[in-house]
């Protein structure tokens, strides 16, 4: 759990209210003025406690948002630790990755993404973490930690999952203990009830095989010459908490990652995204467009959908968004099967 505690007032921060305070008494017993009732003195009387109530407010005012300034770099810091930025290549692999808050002025939120490279392949994991802010940020936090260790640990994606949904469950049960310290050491029957994570993991073999498990997220996007298509339709599992993974877990194969061509892994925040009218964010037309301008890279995918997405909700999205780009930098002397949009030999 991430705690903020504000910091105690100092005696510097308390010398403008003494002063402030110490001119509205001294004026209201010390000054002759004060004392008549006339209509002059009344109007100076009025001004003098309206300057000191206004000073005062300036000050609280101005102490609230060194506060919030405070708070917002130490939440931009943890940010920071449990999304970290990712490197701008992994294993041949170009990488761009973003995130943004439906919290207005906030830095943190519930998504997470994490790709590393490992002696199994380029492991991937996208999540989202059931509501926003600061609340999810240690759910994210328990599951990318289990999954940076276990992506190098595990040599079947089905085993990384799996630690996953007890790194899960384990913080799950912390934090009701946490927040319920009534219940003493006893495992409490039902955590947190409503608690859920929706994963999806990647992993892009040598030779840009794909192979995927999906616990409840959207499947991404693949891009290849000018075309927008999604990786596959199958049904995923249901979301990480909830309900238990089952005992069988087949790894789906999803094809191959050519070189020259792009995954788009995205949050729901995405395409849930509404304008003032009502309309869903297409996310297929804002990737039709990176691809039909040439030369296509990550970053530039990136760009065009965050600008389309921000223009399309006046920039106030209603919830989280976290997109990450996996575009094969990878060169081969000879691509077995390489296509472009038209079906033919994919130029890189």
């Amino acid at each position: 759990m991430i705690r903020i505690k504000a910091r105690a007032p100092t005696a510097r921060g308390a010398v403008l209210p003494t002063v402030w305070g110490a001119t509205a008494v001294g004026y209201k017993f010390g000054c002759p003025l004060a004392q008549q009732h006339g209509l002059g003195a009344r109007i100076v009387t009025s001004a003098v406690f309206f300057a000191v109530g206004t000073g005062l407010m300036v000050h609280v005012r101005r102490a609230l948002l060194r506060e919030l300034r405070q708070a917002r770099r130490v939440a931009g810091a943890a940010q920071s630790v449990v999304l970290r930025p990712l490197p701008a290549r992994v294993d041949g692999l170009n990488v761009a990755a973003a995130q943004l808050s439906a919290d207005h002025g906030a830095t943190i939120g519930g998504d997470l993404y994490e790709a590393v490279a490992t002696e199994h392949g380029v492991r991937v994991v996208m999540g989202d973490v059931r509501g926003h802010g600061i609340g999810a940020l240690g759910t994210a936090a328990a599951v990318l930690g289990s999954f940076r260790e276990a992506a190098h640990d595990e040599p079947e994606l089905g085993a990384v999952l799996r630690r996953l949904e007890r790194a899960l469950a384990r913080h799950l049960r912390e934090r009701a203990r946490a927040e319920h310290p009534s219940s003493g050491t006893q495992e409490p029957d039902n955590p947190v009830a409503e608690e859920f994570v929706t994963v999806l993991l990647l992993e892009i073999g040598d030779e840009g095989e794909l192979r995927a498990l999906n616990c409840g997220h959207p499947w991404p996007y693949l891009l290849s010459g000018t075309r927008v298509e999604p990786l596959t339709r199958a049904d995923p599992l249901p979301p990480l908490g909830p309900f238990p993974l089952p005992a069988e877990l087949e790894t789906h194969p999803c094809g191959q990652l050519l070189p020259g061509d792009s995954l788009v892994l995205f949050t729901d925040g995405a395409e849930d995204a509404r304008d003032a009218h009502g309309r869903f964010f297409s996310l297929p037309t804002a990737l039709g467009e990176a691809v039909h301008d040439h030369p296509v890279t990550a970053q530039k995918v990136l760009r065009t959908v965050f600008t389309a997405l921000l223009r399309h909700t006046a920039g106030r999205p209603s919830d989280d968004v976290a997109v990450l780009v996996l575009r094969n930098g990878r060169r081969s002397a000879e691509l077995s099967g390489a296509r472009d949009g038209n079906g033919q030999a994919a130029a890189f």
